[in-house]
């Protein structure tokens, strides 16, 4: 599949196998949320929450997350370049062993093989094979830029160039560990060390996967779908150095009050409030933008999915740090606050902006025209109303949550014991629950509008070649 001389084949590969990994993470989600007020669905111990949470979050994350990212960074790379996909052959590799990775990882969760280390479970085998994956793609990247017929550098590929070198970096270094059998290994670390360098990790995976290559995707997707300019390249270099450096500092507020020196944890509380600045440049960016363009918030579909996925990563940025601060952190730790926190992210900002490149960038690929605008409508909607209940309902079960751990009687014992706080929260899961299911149908309307987007090109395909005399 080529189009204007670039390589699709493997964009579209990508771009369904982020669909495919999507349902899939979205399932298990369901379950394990619905697991949480109905103990009984732990039918089993491979089908019980502590297994499928992580394999919840690694198929979302690394699974869709990923999958989309190579899908709409080969679709990028090309045209920011002007030049073709530098290894094909290399790409579609890339393509196939990715999701036997994806589904090789599934399976070793199922069976329970686990670092217990967030974002990073997987045992070295299987580390070995993802930093073998990575490296294919890095060599696609960086190939096809050495080849680059484009002088600019635009902000987009900046950011693909960071996410590349960082995740690479961060894998690497967190994921050291002393094998001991074929499914079991120890970390190299040990104690403070080893929980300091794998939140430098994990948090920085986020910013290196949820944050640079979904910016890539803002700011080439808007400007493109609205057809106007973005509103300063400079803001966008300038936000770009910033956030990078500013990521780096971050991870130790995810241990606050833990045996970390205290000065570590105070260096990344300041970088934190720090990043705010940079993180609201894109956000304004965007909102200039569309400055005098309001109107296409209604004309234009595409246009709500980027600016309503820009604010939502405004509003992490500014929660996130926030709760960084030793006061709130010693309140919302722990607590379902964070759960809403991250699924702002996820289910706002990141599935966003991804679905609106998606219906930006498959129509192109196959030269044709979204199957339907209400079916992408409805599910802006759906999305945005499921993510609101699931979120905001999680957001006011941590606050009573953290105050019922919190509450003392006058002789200083607790208010209240821990199993009257976990049965406080049914009502908070059950309408959770609710936001999912709202979300899950938001996510089947956009699987089936791009199915048959891609089904309405390859019918009409035919009927537009002459047949011969």
């Amino acid at each position: 599949m080529k189009s204007n001389g670039y390589d699709d084949s493997v964009v579209t590969g990508f771009t369904f196998s982020a669909l495919f990994w999507l349902i899939i993470g979205l399932l298990v989600g369901l379950l394990i949320a619905a697991q949480m007020f109905l103990p009984a669905l732990n039918l089993a111990p491979w089908l019980a929450f502590g297994r499928l949470r992580v394999i919840h979050t690694n198929g979302l994350g690394f699974g869709f997350g990923l999958a989309g990212i190579f899908a709409c960074t080969y679709y990028m790379l090309q045209r920011l370049t002007r030049t073709p996909v530098a290894f094909p052959r290399l790409a579609k590799f890339h393509l196939y062993f990715f999701n036997a990775c994806i589904a090789l990882a599934a399976l070793s969760l199922f069976a329970g093989m686990n670092t217990s280390k967030e974002y990073a479970e997987l045992e070295w085998p299987l580390d070995v094979l993802i930093v073998v994956m990575w490296v294919i793609f890095a060599i696609n990247v960086f190939g096809t830029l050495l080849k680059k017929r484009e002088g600019q550098m635009y902000i987009s590929l900046w950011y693909i160039v960071a996410m590349t070198v960082a995740v690479a970096v961060l894998y690497i270094v967190n994921n050291l560990e002393v094998p001991v059998s074929w499914f079991k290994s120890y970390s190299l670390y040990a104690g403070a060390n080893d929980a300091n360098v794998e939140w430098w990790y994990g948090h920085n995976v986020v910013g290196s996967v949820f944050t640079f290559p979904i910016l890539a995707m803002f700011y080439y997707f808007l400007p493109k779908s609205v057809n106007i300019p973005i509103y300063s390249h400079r803001l966008s270099i300038i936000s770009f150095w910033s956030l990078v450096f500013a990521y780096l500092w971050t991870g130790a507020h995810h241990l606050m009050f833990t045996p970390l020196p205290e000065w570590i944890q105070t260096v990344a509380i300041a970088f934190s409030i720090f990043m705010i600045a940079p993180s609201w440049g894109s956000v304004v960016n965007g909102y200039y933008t569309m400055q005098g363009n309001w109107d296409r918030m209604r004309s234009n579909y595409l246009a709500k999915f980027f600016i309503f996925g820009i604010t939502f990563y405004g509003l992490q940025t500014i929660q996130g740090p926030t709760q960084g601060l030793r006061t709130l952190t010693s309140f919302f730790h722990y607590t379902d606050w964070v759960i809403g926190h991250v699924h702002m992210g996820t289910m706002g900002w990141v599935t966003m902006i991804i679905s609106a490149s998606f219906y930006y960038m498959v129509p192109k690929v196959f030269a044709t025209e979204v199957y339907s605008v209400k079916l992408a409508n409805l599910h802006f909607w759906l999305i945005l109303v499921g993510q609101l209940l699931f979120t905001i309902t999680l957001w006011i079960a941590g606050i009573q949550q953290g105050a019922m751990w919190k509450a003392t009687n006058e002789d200083g014992s607790l208010t209240y014991s821990f199993l009257e706080a976990v049965a406080a929260m049914y009502p908070y899961w059950k309408i959770r629950f609710v936001g999912g299911l709202i979300y899950f149908a938001g996510i089947a309307v956009f699987t089936y509008n791009l199915i048959m987007t891609v089904r309405k090109a390859k019918v009409a395909a035919p009927a537009a070649v002459p047949r011969p005399a």
